[in-house]
């Protein structure tokens, strides 16, 4: 008895090898597994919260259209309405008109340009290629020279080193075998050089072209020049009609609705008849590159730019420019006639 009371302190372990590490592996597998999907729920309720809130800003915005469409019928419902909306828009087309032109010139400027600046670009290029490689070609060919020279030298030494058998050729020997290790010496030295070389040239020959940088300020400052001036010339050319198309075009830019302030039916018929003489002057195409030209050269000398950076000049400097006083021509920079600085390149 005495003997199995003190075996008493003994347990069995009755779960297979290794089980309770198993066990504790699932648990705290488990574990992380419930942690990675809170985590992943957390960020679905968000996307969901997010998907929800653009829901709404979107039902927003087809109600705010919905609710133009509904006034834009109503007002087309009658005549009273009808006509001055019908100007209203027409405006709002005249002066969208005047920045596409422009658009469409600055457009075709920069490709031309960036045509003309990339074919400068690889042939700069070309050329600082082509100098590198006449030099390395150079370098090259002197380092080959020099290794044949050095290699024939070693060789004729060693040939020289072969016929001196004889006791009495002692002393020559050891002489010829120190010009003989100088030789192998700059032999290895040449070899490099021109291993060097060789390397330098294939570095050369699979040089990339590099990217290019884009329009120069120069050329970007000389097409906003161009479309400024474009812009003045569009200014002048509704001069001719006589109601300031121009002031009322950019209110009705300005309106987010349109508004009964064109006067009478008959009134709004006279002004839609000149809104459409003003699109064709507008679009008209003779002699453009002339205008644009000379107001190019009246502006050019006078320009200038807050920063060395910049490609847009001040207002002040165009208001400074000789025949800017003229009342047909605004300040169109300080004015931002046709959304001009929407248009500029930067």
């Amino acid at each position: 008895m005495n003997a199995l009371r003190q075996l008493g302190f003994l347990k069995l372990n009755l779960r297979p090898d290794g089980g309770a590490d198993d066990h504790e592996h699932r648990v705290i597998e488990l574990f992380r597994n419930r942690a990675e999907l809170k985590k992943a729920y957390g960020e679905l309720e968000e996307e969901t919260y997010r998907l929800k809130d653009l829901v709404k800003q979107q039902e927003a915005a087809t109600q705010r259209a919905q609710d133009m469409l509904g006034e834009l019928e109503a007002r087309l419902s009658t005549n009273e309405t009808a006509y001055a909306t019908l100007a209203f828009y027409q405006l709002r087309r005249l002066w969208q008109s005047g920045r596409e032109l422009i658009q469409q010139l600055v457009a075709d400027l920069s490709r031309q340009q960036d045509e003309r600046e990339r074919k400068l670009h690889l042939a700069l290029h070309n050329r600082q290629q082509f100098a590198r490689r006449q030099a390395v070609e150079g370098q090259v060919a002197t380092a080959r020279s020099l290794s044949d020279e050095t290699a024939t030298l070693v060789a004729q030494l060693e040939s020289e080193l072969t016929k001196l058998t004889r006791f009495w050729h002692y002393f020559r020997r050891k002489s010829l075998e120190r010009r003989l290790h100088g030789a192998q010496a700059a032999a290895a030295a040449a070899s490099g050089t021109l291993v060097q070389a060789q390397a330098e040239l294939e570095t050369v020959n699979q040089e990339a072209l590099p990217e290019f940088p884009g329009l120069s300020l120069d050329a970007r400052r000389a097409i906003n020049l161009a479309a400024i001036a474009y812009a003045e010339v569009l200014c002048q050319r509704l001069a001719v009609i006589e109601k300031p198309l121009l002031e009322m075009a950019r209110e009705a830019t300005g309106r987010r609705a349109a508004a009964d302030v064109y006067g009478t039916p008959k009134e709004c018929v006279l002004l839609m008849g000149q809104i459409s003489r003003a699109q064709r002057l507008l679009a008209a195409r003779n002699s453009l590159a002339e205008e644009i030209r000379a107001h190019t050269e009246r502006l050019q000398p006078l320009v200038s730019y807050r920063g060395p950076a910049d490609t847009c000049p001040t207002g002040e400097s165009i208001a400074a420019a000789p025949g800017s006083a003229d009342p047909h021509v605004p300040n169109v920079l300080v004015e931002d006639t046709w959304d001009l600085f929407r248009v500029l390149l930067r």
